[in-house]
């Protein structure tokens, strides 16, 4: 795979680098805060290799790329002038409150994620070895490892504060400042003598602040408004002592008096309300949440969730919340076996494998988007298998009582505890119930291969006959007016300049893709070769004027079939080039052969052969 020709492409299609507000990347996604969301082209994206899938949840433009992402985010960076750090632009777009807060905790808690991940296991491992023992609890090994699992969750709120400022367009140094001020020793010993502590005569509330969360978020937020508005008012040649200055004395007091205890009281409310409702109603709240986890994971906002389970843990000591997420992963991988064991296609089956093995692992998108959504009825058995594992974690009470890793079988010792042979059997249980369900329900299998087809040469009937959809004169991609079809970026294929405005399906297949504009639309044939027509040049900005769309995503469509109409005339008139590229977006599954290269050809007249 060409890291650097995909993180070319992707730049492209979302809108060139200076569409790009910022960009970071999870375990899987890489995530862009774009100026405009509409100048990204989801649907080329989608056909674009390496690339599952894409989302837009929070504001935020998400692009499912699955285990090579962080390969891809690096040729990204390399190839391009961004930065994560361009977070102090400020969007064009305007979110909702909801929408920002959504994003908002993405974009801070996505960076800390792997030191949180790497100390949580080492907090793990160390209990492991402990529980087995193989350390003694008195060694200074076990001291030393001790602090090193637990350094990053006691100051926590530092980690925070680098990256809260750089979502919020501060100066991460003077954030860091501030939060190593409400941890400094002396200021902790103070506030938690049980004296009464004052501040010019002002209550201070006695909170601890170490493993924290909401405290630091609202301080660094309050203090993105106080710098910016001191940097104002302050003259150039005293920026670099009196801004950073008053931002401190302001904002760390303001902090301890008001704006820390009211994110420690939401803290403790926030881990009480989800404790009760796993006390009171854990069976079927548990059943709820892994059933229907994959569902959150397919938005992407599991990582919101993601301070609560900081948070539960560093009230309670434990959380119910990343056992669901365990679950619903078991779920997605053991329907991806249920593909394995039952296809038939070789290259389909050898995928399903590949992907449920990666889903153990804690990574899902390639299960979930490359087998079991696309077979659809295996995405269901998948929620079933989490829903079933959540049954037992209900009864039983499993919990996890550190944070780290992925959520997946490398990431088991998360459960060490009181329920860690419960957790083990709960998760082999949504394995299973996975499998079962898949095979019960059942799924129309991707098309194996088959023998040679006769009449056509090179031609296995495995492969395919593109005829042409338009009536009109044929052009190679070269051609084309549009880097984008002409550097084949999207898949090789041919154009064709129409003389009637009417376009019929080239292929035996289903519809798989309606675009809300009519000027595209995408078919999958019976025997998997996945065809882009894409009537005009921009005409996506016309919004679907002077295009009438004949068929709905779902149908089936044989070779002649009408799929759309259109005003060559009127389209002309609104100043587009109606030259409309037919493409094979799952190029790299097929060899090609020219059938008519060039000339005027009829609808349904052969133009291209795969195999």
């Amino acid at each position: 795979m060409d890291y650097h020709k995909i993180s070319k492409e992707i730049l492209q299609l979302v809108g060139g680098e200076e569409n790009v507000q910022s960009v970071i990347h999870c375990m899987t996604r890489l995530r862009f805060n774009l100026y405009d969301n509409a100048k990204a082209d989801r649907n080329a994206l989608e056909q674009t290799e390496g690339v599952m899938g894409t989302n837009i949840s929070g504001g935020q433009f998400q692009i499912i790329i699955g285990n090579h992402v962080p390969k891809v985010y690096q040729a990204l960076i390399e190839s391009s002038g961004l930065s994560d750090e361009s977070a102090n632009k400020t969007s064009k777009q305007k979110k909702n409150m909801l929408s920002a807060v959504f994003d908002v905790i993405s974009g801070v808690f996505t960076p800390i994620l792997p030191a949180i991940a790497g100390a949580g296991m080492i907090k793990g491992l160390v209990a492991l070895a402990v529980t087995f023992g193989w350390m003694s609890e008195k060694s200074q090994t076990h001291s030393i490892l001790t602090a090193v699992g637990d350094g990053a969750f006691y100051f926590l709120p530092l980690l925070l504060a680098v990256s809260a400022a750089r979502k919020f367009g501060s100066n991460p140094y003077v954030a860091a400042a501030v939060a190593g001020a409400i941890l400094h020793p002396d200021l902790t010993a103070l506030l938690g003598s049980g004296k009464s502590i004052s501040f010019i005569g002002l209550p201070v509330t006695a909170a601890t602040y170490s493993s924290t969360v909401i405290p630091i978020l609202l301080a660094i937020w309050l203090m993105s408004y106080v710098e910016k508005g001191i940097d104002r008012i302050t003259p150039s040649s005293l920026k670099l002592i009196v801004v950073p200055m008053l931002t401190l004395v302001i904002v760390v007091p303001v902090t301890l008096i008001t704006v820390g205890p009211l994110g420690a009281i939401l803290g403790n409310y926030l881990s009480v309300g989800v404790n009760y409702l796993f006390n009171h109603a854990g069976i079927a709240a548990m059943i709820l949440l892994a059933g229907t986890f994959s569902l959150i994971i397919m938005t992407g906002m599991h990582y919101a969730l993601v301070p609560i389970m900081i948070n539960n843990i560093a009230q309670n000591g434990h959380d119910y919340i990343l056992p669901a997420m365990f679950l619903a992963n078991m779920g997605q991988a053991g329907a991806s076996f249920a593909v394995f064991l039952k296809s038939k296609n070789k290259t389909f089956k050898s995928l399903a494998f590949t992907t449920g093995i990666t889903a153990l692992m804690g990574i899902t998108e390639p299960a979930m988007y490359g087998v079991n959504m696309r077979l659809k009825k295996p995405f269901a058995a998948a929620l079933i298998g989490g829903a079933a594992g959540g049954a037992f974690y209900g009864v039983t009470g499993v919990a996890s009582y550190i944070v780290g890793g992925n959520a997946g079988l490398p990431s088991i010792p998360v459960f060490i505890g009181p329920t860690f042979l419960y957790a083990l059997i709960g998760l082999f249980i949504s394995f299973a119930a996975g499998i079962a369900a898949a095979l019960l329900i059942g799924f129309e299998d991707v098309q194996p291969e088959q023998a040679k087809a006769p009449g056509m040469p090179g031609v296995t009937a495995g492969g395919e006959i593109i005829h042409s959809p338009i009536k009109g004169e044929v052009k190679a991609l070269s051609e084309v007016n549009d880097s984008v079809f002409s550097g084949e970026i999207m898949g090789k294929g041919f154009a064709i300049l129409p003389e009637e405005g009417a376009a019929v399906s080239p292929v035996e297949g289903t519809v798989t893709a309606v675009f809300k504009t009519k000027h595209a639309i995408g078919i999958t044939s019976a025997r998997g070769a996945e065809v882009l027509i894409h009537i005009g040049l921009d005409t996506v900005r016309l919004d679907g004027r002077h295009f009438e769309v004949h068929v709905k995503e779902g149908d089936a469509v044989a070779p002649g079939d009408l799929l759309i109409t259109f005003d060559i005339e009127e389209i002309k008139a609104a100043g587009y080039d109606v030259i409309t590229p037919v493409i094979i977006t799952n190029t790299d599954q097929y060899s090609f052969t020219d059938v008519k290269k060039s000339g005027m050809v009829k609808p349904n007249e052969a133009l291209l052969a795969l195999s």
